[in-house]
C-alpha cells in the first residue's frame, strides 16, 4: 500500500498535473500569440503595399528603424536567450545546458518576434511557440513546491511540445520531437509527460479555434496520388536533392556566422540588425515571397505554376536573408522558413521533371510534400518526425514507403558530409561560450538515493540528470533489509557513484541533491 501511495505521489500525479496544466497554459497563450501574429503579418503587408507606391518616405522608414535595431541590440546582450530561433534555446535549457527565466523569456520571446514579423523578416512564429511553452512549463513547475524542482525540465518538456504542436497542428510529431531532437533518446517519463501535455494542448486548441476561428494545422487537406513501385526514382532522386542543398545551406550557415561573430565582431550588433532589416524592406518591396514567414508562399507552391528561374531567385534570397537573420540574433523560429526553402527546392525539381516530360502535373503536389518531408530529415536532423509529420500533418498516408524513402536518402547524404543540424550547431556554440567563460572541473563522488526522494522507483535513464553527469554503478546499501527488484528502478538506500564534469559544481550539486534526496 505504501509503494503504491509513493509511487501515485512521487510519479503518476505529478507527470498528470505538470503536463495538464503545462499543456493548457501553453496552448492558450500560443493561441493568442497567433492570433497577434496575424494581426501583425497584415498590418505589415499594408505598410510595405503603402511604401512600394511612395518610396520617398523610405529614409524615414530607415530613421524609426534605427533606434529599433539599437534597443533590441540592448536587449539581446542584457538577456541572451531572446536571441535567435527559439528552438536551439529550448533544446539548450531541455538538456540542462543553460537556464532560462520563465517570464521574461515568455514576454520577452512573444513581443521580439512581433517586431520581426513587422520588419518582415523571413522567420517564424513556431520556434517562438516552442521557447514559450518550454517557459510555461517552467513557470508552472517554479509555482509548485520547492520538492518538485527536479520535475523541472520535465515540466519544460512538456511545455515545449504543447508548444509545438499547438504551433504546427501535429501531436504525435511533437512527441517525437521531444525523443528525436530535444533529448535525443527516450524513456517512459518523456513519453508519458509529452503524451498529456499535447492531449491537453490539442483539447484546448480545439475550443480556441471554434471561438477565435484559428487554424489547427501549417497545412490544407491534400488528396495526394498514389506512387507505384515504378515511381520510385522520384523520392530517391528528390532526396538527394534536397539532402544536396540541406548540405551547402548548412555548410553556408557556419560560413556566415563566422563572418558575422569573427570577421565583423568589432561592428556593433545593432548596424549589423539593421543592415538585415534595410536589406528586408527592400526586398519586401520588388520580391514579396523573399520575406516574412513564407508560409503562403509555400501553401501555393501546392499549386505549381512558378517558373524554375524565379524560383530560384526566391530560394537563394531567401535562404541568405533568413542565415543572416539567425546569425545575427533576430528573434524568430526557423523551422517553417527551413520547410519553405524544402519546398522550393522540391518546386524547382517538379518544375524541371514536368519540363522533360518525366511527370505529370498530378505529381507536382506530392513532390512538394515529400520535399518538405525530406527537408526536416536533413536540415535539422529529424528523419523519424519527418515521417510521422508526413503521415499526420501533409496526409501522405498512402505513400508511407515513399516518405520514408525520401526521407532515409535526403538524411543520409546530409550525413555524407557530416553537417549539422542548425539547432545543434546553435547548441554547441553555446557550450564553447560557456566552457570559454568559466572553469571546468571533474568532480567523482557518492551519492545516496534518500526514502521519498525523486529518484525512488525510477530507471536511471528516466531521470534528466545534470549534463555530463554519468552513473558509472548502482549498489544497493548494507544497512538496507530491502529486497531489491531491479524493475522498480532505484530504491531508498541505494548508493549510486557518479561522475561529473561541470562549470558550476554548486549549482550541478543542488540538482543531484533535488533528485536524490528528500527535499521537504
Amino acid at each position: 500500500m505504501k509503494s503504491f501511495k509513493t509511487h501515485m505521489l512521487n510519479l503518476i500525479i505529478p507527470l498528470f498535473v505538470f503536463g495538464a496544466i503545462g499543456g493548457s497554459l501553453t496552448c492558450i497563450v500560443v493561441s493568442f500569440y497567433k492570433i497577434a501574429v496575424s494581426h501583425v503579418i497584415s498590418l505589415s503587408g499594408k505598410a510595405y503595399s503603402f511604401l512600394g507606391t511612395n518610396m520617398k518616405f523610405m529614409p524615414v522608414v530607415l530613421l524609426l528603424v534605427l533606434p529599433v535595431c539599437v534597443f533590441l541590440s540592448l536587449i539581446y546582450k542584457k538577456l541572451p536567450t531572446l536571441k535567435g530561433g527559439g528552438i536551439p534555446t529550448s533544446v539548450s535549457a531541455l538538456r540542462g545546458i543553460i537556464s532560462i527565466k520563465w517570464f521574461v523569456n515568455l514576454v520577452g520571446v512573444f513581443f521580439l518576434s512581433l517586431v520581426s514579423f513587422f520588419i518582415g523578416v523571413p522567420l517564424g512564429n513556431e520556434g517562438p511557440s516552442v521557447q514559450m511553452g518550454t517557459a510555461v512549463g517552467k513557470g508552472v513547475a517554479s509555482a509548485s513546491f520547492k520538492k518538485h524542482r527536479a520535475w523541472e525540465r520535465y515540466s519544460m518538456t512538456g511545455g515545449a511540445c504543447a508548444g509545438f504542436s499547438a504551433a504546427t497542428g501535429s501531436t504525435i510529431s511533437a512527441i517525437t520531437f521531444a525523443i528525436e531532437e530535444a533529448h535525443q533518446r527516450t524513456s517512459p517519463m518523456i513519453v508519458c509527460v509529452c503524451s498529456v501535455s499535447v492531449i491537453f494542448a490539442g483539447i484546448t486548441g480545439e475550443i480556441f479555434s471554434r471561438f477565435f476561428n484559428l487554424p489547427l494545422s501549417l497545412f490544407e487537406s491534400y488528396d495526394f496520388i498514389t506512387l507505384s513501385l515504378k515511381d520510385i526514382w522520384i523520392p530517391v532522386v528528390l532526396g538527394i536533392s534536397v539532402g544536396l542543398f540541406a548540405s551547402v545551406f548548412l555548410t553556408l550557415y557556419r560560413y556566415i556566422s563566422t563572418f558575422f561573430n569573427k570577421t565583423l565582431e568589432k561592428i556593433p550588433l545593432f548596424i549589423k540588425i539593421f543592415a538585415v532589416f534595410t536589406v528586408t524592406l527592400f526586398l519586401g518591396i520588388y520580391f514579396e515571397n523573399c520575406v516574412s514567414t513564407g508560409h503562403h508562399f509555400m501553401l501555393s507552391l501546392f499549386k505549381g505554376g512558378v517558373g524554375i528561374i524565379p524560383l530560384l531567385v526566391i530560394l537563394v534570397l531567401r535562404s541568405l536573408l533568413m542565415l543572416c537573420a539567425n546569425t545575427n540574433g533576430i528573434t524568430g523560429g526557423i523551422f517553417v522558413p527551413l520547410l519553405v526553402l524544402g519546398a522550393t527546392v522540391s518546386a524547382i525539381f517538379g518544375e524541371i521533371t514536368m519540363a522533360f516530360g518525366l511527370v505529370t502535373g498530378d505529381y507536382f503536389s506530392l513532390v512538394i510534400a515529400l520535399g518538405i518531408c525530406a527537408c526536416i530529415a536533413a536540415m535539422m536532423k529529424m528523419p523519424i518526425t519527418a515521417v510521422v509529420f508526413a503521415v499526420e500533418v501533409l496526409g501522405c498516408h498512402k505513400n508511407v514507403l515513399y516518405v520514408i524513402i525520401v526521407c532515409a536518402v535526403s538524411y543520409f547524404i546530409s550525413e555524407i558530409f557530416s553537417v549539422q543540424s542548425i539547432n545543434d550547431t546553435v547548441v554547441e556554440e553555446r557550450i564553447k561560450a560557456l566552457s570559454s567563460h568559466s572553469e571546468c572541473k571533474t568532480v567523482d563522488t557518492f551519492v545516496t538515493v534518500e526514502e521519498g526522494s525523486f529518484a525512488v522507483g525510477k530507471q536511471i535513464r528516466d531521470i534528466f540528470w545534470p549534463p555530463n553527469l554519468l552513473v558509472l554503478s548502482v549498489s544497493h546499501s548494507q544497512n538496507s533489509t530491502q529486497i531489491r527488484d531491479v524493475g522498480k528502478g532505484l530504491c531508498h538506500g541505494d548508493v549510486l557513484h557518479i561522475r561529473v564534469t561541470t562549470h558550476n559544481w554548486d549549482e550541478t550539486q543542488k540538482e543531484v541533491s533535488a533528485i536524490v534526496e528528500n527535499i521537504k
